[in-house]
Order: C-alpha cells, then sequence, then structure tokens
C-alpha cells in the first residue's frame, strides 16, 4: 500500500465483522510497533493480544462501565449538543462508539497497550501508531480507546494478569478486525485553519483547500 494512502485513510474504524485477524497480521501490528522512536530508546512498552473469548467477556462489562463514565462526565450532554447543532458527524461517531462498546466481545482482537516511565505518551503511541497503520496495509480497521486506562485499570490489571506494583499504565486498548464500513478520507478542517507560522495567530503563507493525497 502506498504511504499516503496509509497515512490518510487510517481512521477510527469501530464497527467490525468477527471474522478472526490471522496471525500474520498481528504478528506485523507487532513488528510495527516495536520498529516506531522510543526515547533514550529505553522500549519500556509491552503490548498484549486478546482474542480469546472468556477474557473478552470478563473485559467487557469494565469497558462499557468506562464509556458510561466517560458519557457522565467528559461527554456530558455531548448528544444534546449535536442534536441541537445538527451535528450529524458528532452524532455518527458517538453511535459507532456506542456499538463497539456494546460489541466488546464480538471484536476479534484488541490490542492492550502498556508503558512505564513515559507520562507525556511520547514513546508509547508512535508504537501504537505504527501497530495501526500496519493493520491498515493489511486491510484491518482499528480504533484506540483510552477509558480502560482512564476508569478501570485496577479492574484491567487483575483480569489479565498484569503485575499492579511494577509501575505500568495501560495507554490504550485498540479494537482491531476486517471493518464493516469501506475505507475513504475523513473530513477534517484543512491544516492552514489549525497551524500557525513562527507565532501564535500568524496565518502560514499558504492554504491547503484541498487534501493532498487523493483516492484514485
Amino acid at each position: 500500500m502506498d504511504l499516503y494512502e496509509a497515512l490518510y485513510t487510517t481512521r477510527a474504524m469501530r464497527r467490525t465483522s468477527t471474522e478472526p485477524v490471522p496471525r500474520e497480521v498481528i504478528a506485523a501490528m507487532l513488528d510495527a510497533a516495536v520498529r516506531a522512536p522510543s526515547g533514550s530508546n529505553a522500549q519500556n512498552w509491552r503490548f498484549l493480544t486478546v482474542t480469546d473469548q472468556p477474557t473478552k467477556e470478563r473485559l467487557g462489562p469494565l469497558y462499557r462501565e468506562s464509556w458510561e463514565a466517560l458519557n457522565t462526565t467528559v461527554y456530558s450532554g455531548a448528544r444534546e449538543r449535536a442534536r441541537a447543532a445538527g451535528d450529524d458527524r458528532s452524532l455518527r461517531m458517538l453511535n459507532s462508539s456506542d456499538w463497539l462498546a456494546e460489541n466488546f466481545e464480538q471484536i476479534p482482537l484488541w490490542l492492550m497497550v502498556f508503558s512505564r516511565n513515559d507520562p507525556s505518551g511520547a514513546s508509547i503511541y508512535p508504537a501504537v501508531w505504527n501497530a495501526m497503520l500496519a493493520a491498515r496495509g493489511h486491510g484491518v480497521g482499528t480504533c484506540l480507546t483510552t477509558i480502560l486506562g482512564m476508569f478501570r485499570q485496577s479492574e484491567t490489571f487483575e483480569v489479565l494478569g498484569v503485575p499492579a506494583d511494577k509501575g505500568w499504565t495501560l495507554n490504550a486498548a485498540v479494537s482491531a478486525g476486517y471493518p464493516t464500513g469501506r475505507w475513504g478520507l475523513a473530513t477534517r478542517k484543512p491544516a492552514h485553519l489549525v497551524a500557525f507560522a513562527d507565532r501564535w495567530d500568524q496565518p502560514l503563507p499558504f492554504t491547503i483547500d484541498e487534501p493532498l493525497w487523493q483516492e484514485g
């Protein structure tokens, strides 16, 4: 796959089929992850693949509790505001997030990502993105979620046997599976509306009115 096609079309794909993700794809995701930049080359990361159905059935309720907690805190009132504004895109995102929570156990692969001594995430999140790009190259859709670590980390550690006294943090739970929707460019504000040159609020000397990569 062309590098720019992967960069421009790797977006959150929450709805997937139940078709298993082949071992060679999981291997490609993990091998790409460990090739990412790592501060001081410390490689203070651990990756845990979850395909075992009983394990997913223990994690599913924790994920739904976390999603509910997010909806009553950070996302409180988000649906009402989106409906009032006619913001269909945000409503679709929330609905697909609902689907992911409701169908946690049916997602064929969850990649649990842990780090240590990386408080900013500067080392671990490039590794996560590498794994997601590798999945895209094999036609597998992914979605980066952080709510298990935010709201149910200790319970998740217990389910997965993660030592609680070694300084590990659950940075992400990445869903992975063959998407039921189609790939495509995500709609975004153009870069010149969210980027400056040299000083805050000083505009770039150019505009990017259309994506610089287009689907063929």
